[in-house]
């Protein structure tokens, strides 16, 4: 019924017990997860993870803090990995600007190369945006890119309208379930469900009552169970709504065997 869209199972927080963390996220009702790559490495663990398990796909692509040490020849070697039918998406990349860790400059660079690949690519993106609306909205208004997701969503109601009317979902993570997220919760309060993802991003932002500890995809039962609370509607609607249009958005295809994730 559930699908995390955004987790990071490729992380060294998994390492010692990641086939534990799956088999969790199946018991929790969890159908699919999608592990998103950060940089070349993590890229291609992502990828060999999901072709490990039938209901693990993967994404690639340098995140913003990682643009700095990549060039042409990463671009170059992330196509090739894309290229692989376990890749359902392109990402995760974008800008941010809260902490700077790549020059800003670098990053936008970065950023309009791969938003070009993706589109070459034909593959949805996921994009990544911290303090950084204006320039990010720019750049893929400007891209021609029309098909992906804003993870971890940080702007308002308005600028989430914005987004979905360039074709891009808003993903809604863990942060949702604290009580100060006010102006998330009107953004879950104003969009559309057909217009909304959940996710983890796992192993960071686990929502309450585990905030504060690792997150995992099993927990996403309980975003689920916020957004449903927002909307006023019940959790098993939102779960599969929002399950559906991440299908949709990433192309895979439903079969009686994801149902009870048997990984």
């Amino acid at each position: 019924m559930l699908i995390d869209s955004h987790a990071h199972l490729e992380m060294k927080e998994f390492d010692s017990d990641r086939s534990d963390v799956i088999e969790r996220a199946g018991q929790a009702g969890v159908d699919v997860i999608v592990t998103v790559g950060t940089n070349l490495r993590l890229s291609r663990k992502a990828l060999s993870i999901a072709r490990q398990y039938k209901n693990i796909y993967a994404t690639v692509g340098i995140h913003p803090h990682d643009v700095a040490k990549a060039d042409e020849k990463t671009l170059d070697e992330l196509k090739l990995l894309a290229e692989d039918p376990r890749v359902v998406a392109y990402g995760e990349i974008g800008l941010d600007y809260y902490r700077n860790i790549s020059p800003r400059e670098k990053q936008k660079e970065m950023f309009g190369h791969q938003l070009s690949l993706a589109l070459e690519l034909k593959l949805p993106v996921v994009i990544h945006d911290r303090d950084a609306h204006e320039d990010t909205l720019s750049m893929v208004k400007d891209s021609g890119v029309r098909r992906g997701v804003f993870h971890c969503f940080s702007g308002d109601d308005v600028m989430a309208r914005q987004c979905i009317d360039l074709g891009f979902y808003i993903s809604v993570p863990g942060v949702v379930t604290f009580d100060k997220s006010t102006v998330l919760h009107e953004v879950v309060r104003q969009v559309p469900l057909d217009a909304i993802l959940l996710e983890t991003d796992c192993p960071y932002l686990a929502p309450v009552p585990f905030r504060g500890k690792r997150n995992e995809p099993s927990f996403i039962v309980h975003t689920a169970k916020k957004v449903a609370a927002i909307k006023g509607r019940k959790w098993e609607e939102v779960a599969q709504v929002a399950a559906q249009n991440a299908r949709k958005l990433f192309g895979i295809i439903e079969s009686h065997a994801d149902r009870g994730a048997a990984f």
